[in-house]
């Protein structure tokens, strides 16, 4: 596959469990050929559209649509007008959606979900920064669970994967915020929450939500932001404070930093210095 000067691509593995792959791309005289992918095929167009052939059956991906091919069912592809088409692949490991959903997916792989959509838009601003994986996996997570009710397919609820009892301070909401709180700088993925729990990680993100008013991957940031408020105010460098609050590193700080905080971790480790003492202060009048 080659791109040409009004063509672009760019893909890369991320660090986050479920997506094989992340792949951007622009095309406009590039045409796929009748191939097959190993892993589900999670796509958005956000400019343009795209033309593919699936099962013998000629389908468009839409930029209202979220586009599910499913693993080993050849399909090709090409821009439906001369201007080509932007589009945003997941490619998601084994085991994100089970090999029973491969008929659903064939018979209908375009799905109207303005909400969806949105979910998948999300995962990728996530994927694009490092240090945002959990949001990224808390995005794709929920996605997975929508398409696979959308398929008709619903994960596991949990009286299936674990015990829902106990009263609404002890639930899985509270047992997943001490698992994050314990966990601030090391963070933790919703697999492995999942697994400690024992509830579905999709199920998990929708009852923290729930009961505290934002998804975990917010809570964890804004538990770093606080600690790191703490460093900085301590004379801690900001890069050091970055590091140890549990940030990718001083960029990552700075984003979420000035998005909660309202001013740059630079700009608020100086204002530590700016208040005067009482012997210079100016009387009250």
């Amino acid at each position: 596959m080659s791109a040409g000067p009004a063509e672009s691509v760019r893909a890369w593995r991320p660090p986050v469990p479920g997506v094989a792959e992340v792949f951007h791309a622009r095309f406009t005289a590039h045409r796929y050929p009748m191939h097959t992918h190993s892993a589900w095929t999670l796509l958005i167009v956000d400019d343009g559209a795209v033309r593919y052939d699936l099962d013998r059956h000629e389908r468009d991906a839409l930029t209202d649509l979220v586009t599910l091919l499913p693993p080993g069912v050849p399909h090709n592809g090409a821009a439906a007008t001369r201007h080509g088409f932007r589009k945003r692949v997941l490619y998601l490991d084994d085991g994100q959606l089970p090999a029973d959903l491969v008929g659903a997916s064939v018979d209908a792989p375009g799905v109207p979900d303005p909400g969806l959509r949105r979910l998948v838009h999300r995962a990728h601003l996530a994927l694009a920064h490092r240090g945002d994986e959990l949001a990224a996996e808390t995005y794709l997570k929920l996605a997975v669970d929508r398409l696979r009710r959308h398929l008709g397919r619903a994960a596991p609820g949990p009286t299936e994967t674990g015990p829902a009892g106990g009263s609404r301070r002890t639930g899985p909401a509270y047992r997943l915020r001490e698992l994050l709180d314990a966990r601030i700088t090391a963070g933790l993925t919703l697999d492995e929450a999942a697994a400690l729990l024992h509830f579905d990680p999709a199920y998990l993100v929708r009852a923290f939500s729930r009961e505290f008013g934002m998804p975990p991957h917010r809570y964890l940031t804004a538990g770093r932001v606080d600690r790191a408020r703490r460093l900085l105010l301590d004379g801690t460098p900001v890069g050091v404070a970055a590091t140890e609050a549990g940030f990718f590193d001083q960029s990552h700080l700075t984003r979420h930093f000035t998005r909660i905080v309202g001013l740059t971790p630079g700009r608020f480790a100086r204002s530590r210095h700016l208040p005067q003492s009482r012997s210079t202060a100016s009387p009250a009048g």
